[in-house]
């Protein structure tokens, strides 16, 4: 595969999608001279009332009539005229059984093909690669992975897939697919591209599975307003709290910010909206206009934090306690990484989760380095933010070593390998030294994080056979000569003191699955270090299947399921031999080579 090719596909940087809907053509013609006046229609005898053959909106009609006109038909149940008034547009279409009305030029919709926001010309995945797999078979790899994927190339790998414009497989109704999508990539912490990917879909076309999917995708990036077209749209069709809320922030947001705070007054104990919800909302839809109110908030009695309340609650300025925020779930944690609202501390704290998850770029995080740089002040932040100047631009190469290594930390630490995603291209920059071997493996490592792979291979000629920086190379290479040796893994393995040799393992399965370690070399050496290639499941047939037939969409989703953990040490040799072997023979070997090696950093 090209590099550029490569590039392109690897980094999809989703920003918000806003559908821009063309206005109506203008006329021409001088004013009132379209509008002709009307001629006088001569009166005619009133006709007898007739009552209607089907009801309107299945209610029973109640008919009125009077000399002077028509039947015109009621629903039986109209409410007074006070209740009238004080009924929102949604209410009001359920009882006629109407729905709003979208000005949308003809063609300019969205069709239920080839959905997605990434075109196979843009890197993205082939459209055709899922239309004809088995329903059941792509609904179990899409519901059933929990989003929390081990490897940043992997995560990456999968945010592609996801968002790629594809067709549903047949027997799949398309706004499933798209729900399962969606949803998938909240899970993974993806809110954006959730976002996105929903908003591919015109809003008239949602089904329920769908509607909550990108609901979630709005909580996730605490776009409450942006969920207001499938509110209004599908109305009264729910009756839960979570939607009464926002059915209240769009009243809110739409200049009716008196009856949107009392819809949330009538959300009170009972309603399923736990007190501190209920009063970021009030806060959070006061903002909107002229009903803004008092509102205290405490979190005394908070146990945990949930996308809607730390959403909400950047939202409007607040910063949850740290315990909280510590103590939530990672897609959580790292929801300020993207969210504008949020003050930059917050997002730098967050970028330590999202850039090393695969949600951040490198460039990302730079950038938001860089504005914390601009800003000045001090504090943690502000001192990180000046190391990274330092990483960049200090003037001898040792001082830019010794930055680099400053914001690294301790190996063992949570954010070691975020910290090594923000200095991508810091250790890209510096010279290649001799005298630097020790810290080879930790630069080349970081130049990989972001996808380096040709700076990183720069270093080849100060890496000694056998060591950690070595290993790396040897599976970054896109072309190498010749075949690893038993001798140089053993040299390896030497020297390596990671928990139960898991780097040793890791590196024989990378190097096998790319061809490189001959097959009956790899087997003896998982005999001799005690760890299987070769025992076969479901996953992996269905794995190595889809690799035989070249579908590589189906890989990466299948490769996504095989990489589904907390940390590395769910990671299998044999689960990662098999996903890099796959992704190799469908024409991922970037994708491949990358994961090998982030496996054999990260073990």
């Amino acid at each position: 595969m090209k590099r550029g090719h490569f590039l392109a596909g690897a980094a999809l940087l989703l920003t918000s999608a806003i559908a821009l809907a063309q206005q109506g053509p203008e006329s021409i013609l001088p004013p009132g001279f379209d509008k002709p006046a009307a001629k006088p229609v001569p009166r005619a005898a009133a006709p007898a009332a007739v009552q209607p053959t089907a009801p309107l909106g299945g209610v029973a009609p109640a008919v009125m009539s009077n000399s002077d006109a028509g039947a015109v038909a009621l629903p039986a149940n109209l409410p007074s005229l006070d209740k009238l008034q004080t009924m929102t547009p949604e209410e009001l279409a359920a009882l006629l059984g109407t729905k709003p009305k979208i000005d949308m030029p003809a063609g300019t919709g969205h069709a239920l093909k080839r959905m997605g926001v990434i075109d196979e010309s843009e890197g993205g995945l082939p459209a055709w690669t899922l239309s004809h797999q088995n329903v059941s078979l792509v609904t179990a790899i899409l519901a059933g992975n929990n989003g929390r994927i081990i490897s940043r190339w992997g995560h990456i790998l999968l945010r592609r897939a996801l968002a790629s414009r594809l067709d549903a497989p047949e027997g799949m109704h398309p706004a499933d697919f798209m729900a399962l999508r969606t949803a998938l990539l909240v899970r993974m912490g993806e809110g954006d591209a959730a976002r996105a990917l929903a908003q591919d879909v015109d809003t008239s076309n949602f089904n329920p599975a769908l509607t909550q999917a990108a609901i979630d995708a709005y909580v996730l990036t605490a776009d409450y307003a942006g969920a207001c077209p499938v509110i209004t749209w599908q109305g009264g069709s729910r009756k839960d709290s979570q939607w009464r809320a926002l059915q209240a922030i769009c009243n809110a947001f739409s200049s009716n910010g008196t009856k949107g705070m009392g819809q949330l007054d009538r959300l009170g104990p009972g309603s399923g909206l736990e007190q501190i919800d209920l009063l970021l909302t009030q806060k959070y839809a006061g903002a909107a206009g002229r009903a803004q109110r008092a509102v205290k908030i405490e979190w005394d009695e908070v146990s945990d934090l949930t996308p809607w309340r730390y959403g909400m609650a950047l939202a409007v300025g607040i910063e949850p306690p740290a315990k909280l925020v510590s103590a939530a779930p990672a897609y959580v944690r790292g929801m300020a990484a993207t969210i504008p609202a949020a003050p930059l501390p917050s997002r730098a704290a967050a970028a330590d989760v999202a850039g090393g998850s695969g949600v951040l770029s490198s460039s990302a995080m730079v950038d938001l380095y860089s504005q914390i740089y601009s800003g000045g002040g001090s504090g943690e932040f502000a001192d990180r933010a000046t190391s990274l100047q330092s990483a960049y631009l200090a003037t001898a190469p040792a001082d830019r070593l010794s930055a680099i290594k400053q914001l690294w930390g301790d190996a063992g630490a949570p954010q070691y390998y975020s910290r090594q995603v923000l200095t991508a291209y810091a250790a890209a920059r510096l010279p290649v030294e001799s005298s630097w071997s020790a810290d080879a493996p930790g630069l080349i490592a970081s130049m990989l994080a972001a996808g380096l792979d040709a700076n990183a291979l720069r270093w080849g000629s100060v890496v000694s056979d056998g060591s950690e920086g070595w290993a790396l190379l040897s599976l970054v290479q896109p072309m190498r000569r010749g075949v690893v040796t038993a001798e140089q893994i053993k040299t390896f393995n030497g020297n390596d003191k990671s928990e139960e040799g898991r780097k040793t393992a890791f590196l024989v399965a990378g190097l096998a699955g790319l061809g490189r370690l001959p097959g009956n070399t790899a087997a003896d050496l998982a005999r001799q270090y005690n760890f299987a290639l070769d025992r076969p499941s479901r996953w992996t047939v269905l794995i190595d299947k889809a690799a035989e037939v070249d579908n590589p969409t189906l890989v990466a989703l299948l490769a996504g399921v095989g990489m589904q953990g907390t940390g590395w040490d769910k990671m299998t040799p044999r689960n990662l031999f098999h996903i890099v072997a796959a992704l190799d023979r469908v024409g991922l070997s970037a994708e491949a080579r990358m994961i090998a090696a982030e496996a054999v950093a990260r073990g």
